[in-house]
């Protein structure tokens, strides 16, 4: 059954949520600049100084034992931040990253949430920017870590996925395994974001836009790649488990087209790690984000 939906009620839903549509000639913004505005009043940070990154470069996470930060007031902070994700692919890494540490949260913790607030007071204008398009092919990108988690050195697995020039959809995660090497932490994100883009390719489907050719990956992991493409690749994946080997399928099948790419153009970086300033902007831009003023 299909759920229809008259435009007053897509109003009232787009209401809810805190999307705001702004729709001019050059195309479609979306934001949810009130909402952000929202949540800086009522954490107190209208008036805080902005900054360039929503994370300190080299800061260090940690699991704190004796937490002296209010766990309720700390969850809250983290669920609004979270929601703001919806629109605001650019903090989603910053996010995940404050949200491990829900449970016992310290001050460094909070530090870490108050900084993406104030990342947020200088980017409150910023917006998702869609423009009208006849190009209706997947573009991926996949991209791990390798054990930048300190307290379980664990990974993070990050991907996103373009249809035109905008992402429309992301997800950064940390994974449920630790990998013994950056190869398997690549193959593991890889894996994950394959899953993900077979779903997209059904709903296209559903939709009337079938994905006639396979759909790029990229990935600036040469070796993962290879583990993809060649099933007796056993020495370097003997000791993987069989769920993160669901890559071979879709590939095999020509669904899915593992790429190559260099660093400096892995767009997924944005998910996975701390970036600098001026590579965090670019990468920011390229993910479809743009000023409304």
């Amino acid at each position: 059954m299909v759920q229809e939906f008259e435009m007053t009620d897509i109003g009232l839903m787009a209401h809810f949520l805190g999307l705001e549509v702004m729709k001019k000639e050059e195309g479609i913004f979306v934001s949810q600049s009130g909402y952000a505005k929202d949540i800086l009043e009522r954490f107190k940070m209208e008036s805080c100084n902005p900054v360039s990154t929503p994370v300190e470069n080299g800061v260090e996470l940690r699991k704190s034992k004796v937490g002296n930060v209010d766990p309720t007031y700390f969850k809250s902070l983290v669920g609004s931040l979270t929601y703001l994700t919806c629109t605001r692919p650019d903090i989603l890494y910053g996010v995940g990253l404050i949200s491990r540490y829900m449970e016992i949260p310290d001050q460094s913790h909070l530090n870490a949430a108050k900084r993406i607030l104030r990342y947020i007071k200088g980017t409150i204008n910023e917006a998702m920017f869609y423009t009208s398009s006849k190009n209706f092919n997947l573009v991926g990108y996949s991209d791990s870590d390798w054990g930048r988690d300190l307290d379980e050195r664990k990974s993070t697995t990050g991907f996103i996925f373009f249809m035109g020039d905008t992402s429309f959809t992301w997800s950064s995660k940390k994974q449920s395994i630790v990998t013994l090497s950056s190869c398997e932490a690549e193959y593991v994100a890889a894996n994950s974001a394959v899953c993900h883009l077979i779903w997209l390719r059904n709903m296209l489907k559903f939709l009337g836009f079938p994905q006639e050719s396979p759909t790029k990956i990229y990935i600036d992991n040469r070796s993962a790649i290879a583990l993809a493409k060649n099933p007796v690749y056993h020495e370097r994946s003997k000791h993987i488990d069989t769920l993160h080997h669901f890559i071979r399928e879709p590939v095999k099948n020509k669904e899915v087209e593992p790429i190559s790419c260099k660093t400096n153009d892995q767009v997924a970086d944005i998910y996975t790690k701390l970036l600098k300033g001026e590579i965090f902007i670019r990468l920011k831009f390229m993910l479809g984000m743009t000023s409304l003023d």
